[in-house]
């Protein structure tokens, strides 16, 4: 049903976001507190896991490929040996996937952060924030780990050493108390400094 204006010109119907807001209900105070915290859990989340998971990947392809060359992508594939310069040129094209995707990720993030930065949208706090990067970037190490490392077999930690197991254990270890201190600091959210507008 259409509603007509003050010259009789059809009215725009408002927008879910317009009625959300001027909903009487959002201002109730025994729903408020509750109603904005479900609504903007994903929107305090995101940003930080995203962050986590893109400079965990710009850190691992920049230090352990790069600069220490512990392994590329494919170097345990066994097509694609790192000793030879057609086996280099296509490690370094998947590793170059590989920043390119870490990078498109980082992106991603600050443009989340970024379209949280009006007054309609609660800050997300210092704490909280580092908490949450720090679980996507354990969250990159475990799926790194368990996929990349385990599952394909693609390239292992220390595959200049032969990709021994206990550096795979430890790269997943690292995985999980990155997790759990990244939790640890992101249920501190109401007492953690706020980022700067």
């Amino acid at each position: 049903m259409t509603t007509r204006g003050r010259r009789g010109q059809p009215r725009r119907p408002r927008s879910l976001g317009y009625r959300f807001r001027h909903d009487p209900r959002w201002h109730n105070p025994t729903v408020t507190l509750s109603a904005r915290r479900r609504h903007d859990d994903a929107g305090r989340r995101a940003p930080g896991i995203l962050f986590g998971i893109g400079l965990g990947g710009l850190l691992d392809g920049i230090v352990l490929h790069q600069i220490l060359q512990w392994h590329h992508m494919l170097t345990s594939e066994g097509d694609y040996p790192p000793t030879t310069v057609a086996g280099l040129e296509t490690n370094t094209l998947w590793d170059g996937l590989f920043h390119a995707a870490a990078w498109i990720t980082v992106v991603v993030a600050l443009w989340l952060l970024w379209s949280r930065r009006d007054d309609r949208h609660p800050r997300i706090h210092g704490r909280a924030f580092l908490g949450w990067m720090l679980v996507g970037w354990g969250a990159f190490n475990l799926v790194e780990g368990l996929v990349n490392h385990q599952a394909l077999g693609v390239h292992h930690v220390r595959d200049d050493l032969g990709g021994p197991l206990s550096w795979d254990l430890g790269f997943l270890g690292l995985g999980l108390a990155s997790v759990a201190v990244g939790l640890l600091l992101a249920r501190a959210l109401a007492s953690g400094p706020q980022l700067p507008d």
